[in-house]
């Protein structure tokens, strides 16, 4: 069975305030519209159709290949929005599942269990509905004796009695593709409005003695609509609350769930600790046993297992296994940290590998360099990398000691076993175990490098 969702973008969202297409606004570090395909993926067959409309170019460069688009234009309602997609689907579907592209907390679970019921479903049309006592303005439900669905009653229209209604249409639907071409040319125009409401689809199967099943759904809050950033922020502390719990869920700690931001596409290995006021971003990886925060901003990065990351900032950076860092460190693009790396509070590393077993002291800078197994950094050691117009590499071989406020004037390579004194600038490569002191450095004598212990 082939099985087909439509996915309704079109509207301006004018309550939004913004030159930013709606559907795009991001929730969790991704657009609205992709946790909609995300969602409607689980439960499809084939490539989705999305309605556009007001910013159709900027939403159809965002979806790329991921679905097809139809222009909707002018927008005249939901039910003229659906029948932009008759030309794509007619003949080549059996169920059309149609959503709204600004409800970003419906799950997949939820469209599959709404497609199951339709595949049971006699009648043309299932739809989805929440019993709630707060309606949002959502029209009410309004069933037969034999409990299938006879109208779906819009708020501004309903009578007291049927304001009293608490099972709200959602705005889900599943159909069976014949019947929904031919009924989409049937809906009457609304006199008030002058649009084509696809709710009365539902009336149209219900005077026909064809019957509409609906499915309730459990979770009140999968039902949020974006139309204002108020409602966006309702939106954004709901994913957040489900994302942290299905980390929680999977083996991570949170000390305060409530504090943490982690973004969609971040994953956690278990027994890591997040600490209060972390933020995840992007496409971020965290492994196991890891101690992350507080006060910890992660973005684009990988971190191996048994880290600590204390008070510290991360961007485009690549942490191994247990490395020990901050507080207030700074890890820029490029930073690649080896196994058991210890780097102290205020560095900065920016386009740099410090390998296995480097320690790299407080307030020192390290860009656009190599530096080798088992080296020491001193306090305020900074790698003079740019001369104004380019920036040029330093390489520190094994088992070097750079001496506190050195200065490493790059381009720059100095020899495994070196040393330089406090405060050296140096300017001039430095061969193998060699102490260098001064400003400029300059050699004093050759070194009798210790045996590693082992």
């Amino acid at each position: 069975m082939k099985i087909t969702a439509i996915l309704l973008a079109a509207g301006q969202g004018t309550r939004m305030k913004s030159s930013l297409p709606k559907v795009l606004h991001p929730v969790a570090g991704k657009p609205m519209i992709w946790h909609a395909l995300q969602a409607i993926r689980q439960s499809t067959t084939e490539t989705p159709v999305v309605v556009v409309g007001h910013g159709a170019g900027e939403v159809t460069q965002y979806l790329g290949d991921s679905a097809q688009t139809v222009l909707q234009e002018p927008q005249l309602g939901t039910g003229h929005a659906v029948m932009q997609a008759e030309a794509l689907l007619k003949g080549k579907t059996d169920l059309v599942v149609v959503c709204y592209a600004d409800m970003p907390l419906l799950r997949g679970d939820t469209l599959q269990k709404l497609v199951d019921t339709q595949k049971q479903n006699k009648g043309p049309i299932s739809m989805l509905t929440v019993i709630a006592d707060d309606p949002r303005g959502f029209g009410r439900i309004i069933r037969k004796d034999d409990g299938t669905v006879n109208a779906i009653v819009e708020e501004y229209v309903a009578t007291p009695e049927q304001l009293q209604v608490k099972e709200l249409n959602v705005g889900g639907y599943c159909f069976d593709a014949n019947w929904l071409w031919d009924a989409l040319h049937r809906i009457p125009q609304n006199p008030k409005k002058g649009e084509y409401y696809l709710t009365d689809a539902v009336e149209l199967a219900s005077a026909a003695g064809l019957p509409v099943h609906a499915t309730v759904m459990d979770d009140v809050e999968e039902t949020i609509g974006v139309n204002t950033r108020v409602h966006l922020s309702e939106v954004e502390a709901a994913m957040r609350r489900r994302i942290n719990q299905a980390h929680m869920l999977n083996g991570v700690t949170m000390i305060d769930p409530a504090s943490v931001y982690i973004e969609a596409d971040v994953k956690i290995g278990r027994d890591t600790v997040m600490m209060p006021n972390t933020y995840l971003f992007g496409a971020t990886e965290i492994g196991e046993g890891n101690v992350i925060g507080p006060n910890t901003i992660i973005r684009n990065s990988k971190v191996g297992n048994g880290c600590k990351v204390l008070s510290s900032d991360l961007e485009g950076a690549w942490l191994e296994d247990d490395v020990d860092m901050g507080p207030f460190a700074r890890l820029r693009k490029g930073a690649h940290l080896g196994n058991h790396v210890h780097m102290g509070n205020f560095g900065e590393v920016k386009d740099s590998h410090l390998a296995d077993g480097v320690k790299m002291g407080h307030f020192s800078y390290i860009g656009n360099a190599q530096i080798g197994s088992g080296t020491n950094i001193g306090a305020g050691t900074i790698t003079c990398n740019y001369d104004g117009e380019k920036k040029h590499p330093t390489e520190i071989g094994e088992d070097v000691f750079i001496g506190s406020d050195t200065m490493l004037v790059a381009p720059l390579k100095i020899g495994a076993g070196a040393r330089t004194g406090a405060g050296a600038v140096v300017t001039k490569n430095v061969p193998e175990d060699t102490l260098v002191v001064g400003m400029p450095a300059r050699a004093i004598r050759k070194l009798e490098r210790k045996p590693k212990k082992k």
